[in-house]
């Protein structure tokens, strides 16, 4: 748990969910248990590298520069101690200390992020929007496919997309804790997540095409390798990193009423487009 978890990368989720906490709340501190909140989300997307590593799903050998969990230590503690990653983020989310209708809420958000799409909405057996775990089944059962640019999009929104989302949307929960967020706000929130959650992945999937190994900290050229579906194989690299400036452009309108406020937010975004590795 702790090679992948401590191996190194970004740390983006949480640091969206923080800056979205101190957003919200409108204090240059951290809001109480948005540390811990951050801590979760880290968890729960190293769970799913170390899964999404192993031989049956992408059988990558390399991750954030390090062995990856399973070259490291064999399939089945891989296999575990992603189990455990998931497990300990919730019972570390179930432990915040915010009110317990807001630890309730963010438990809501966060599990239907990670999830397949299926479930219940209240009352209603209404479907979820695919999260995390129901969009990487769709991206194995399409390897082979041609691309279609409305399987692409489904795929990145539901895989990459929802953690990051929720990793927003959660964070201003828990900043909002003492006097509950808006509708408005978080409906703002997720549009930003939603934009800035997809054009993440565009570049990232941009960048498998044009760095190396080495830049990548992980093994460059697998999308294509996979006939997995790729924004740039759809749309091409330009057109592709002009998509995500337009994301970025509809995730900063979506916190205009922020103000300077959002400032770190934006900056994180802006990020997203003009990384390289």
């Amino acid at each position: 748990m702790r090679h992948s978890t401590f191996a190194g990368g970004k740390r983006l989720r949480p640091i969206l969910s923080m800056e979205a906490a101190r957003m919200v709340a409108g204090t240059s501190e951290i809001p109480p248990g948005a540390a811990d909140l951050g801590a979760a989300l880290e968890m729960l997307h190293t769970y799913s590298l170390i899964h999404d590593d192993l031989p049956a799903l992408d059988n990558d050998d390399l991750r954030r520069g390090k062995p990856t969990c399973h070259v490291a230590f064999g399939e089945a503690i891989a296999i575990l101690a992603g189990d455990a990653l998931q497990t300990l983020a919730f019972q570390t989310i179930a432990a915040l200390p915010t009110p317990p209708a807001t630890t309730v809420a963010i438990l809501r958000e966060v599990s239907r992020a990670v999830g397949t799409g299926v479930g219940r909405v209240g009352d209603l057996d209404t479907a979820l929007p695919p999260g995390m775990i129901g969009g990487q089944v769709v991206d194995i059962e399409s390897e082979g496919k041609t691309p279609t640019a409305e399987l692409v999009e489904s795929i990145h929104r539901a895989k990459t997309g929802a953690l990051i989302t929720t990793s927003i949307v959660s964070g201003g929960l828990c900043g909002a804790a003492a006097h509950e967020a808006s509708e408005d706000t978080i409906s703002r929130l997720r549009i930003f997540g939603e934009n800035a959650g997809l054009a993440f992945q565009i570049v990232d999937d941009v960048l498998d095409m044009t760095q190396s190994s080495a830049e990548l900290g992980k093994t460059a050229g697998k999308d294509t390798a996979s006939i997995k579906a790729t924004w740039p194989a759809v749309y091409g690299i330009d057109q592709s990193l002009r998509d995500a400036k337009e994301l970025i452009a509809d995730a900063f309108a979506a916190l205009a009423p922020f103000g300077e406020k959002a400032a770190p937010l934006k900056s994180l975004a802006q990020y997203l487009v003009e990384r390289k590795h």
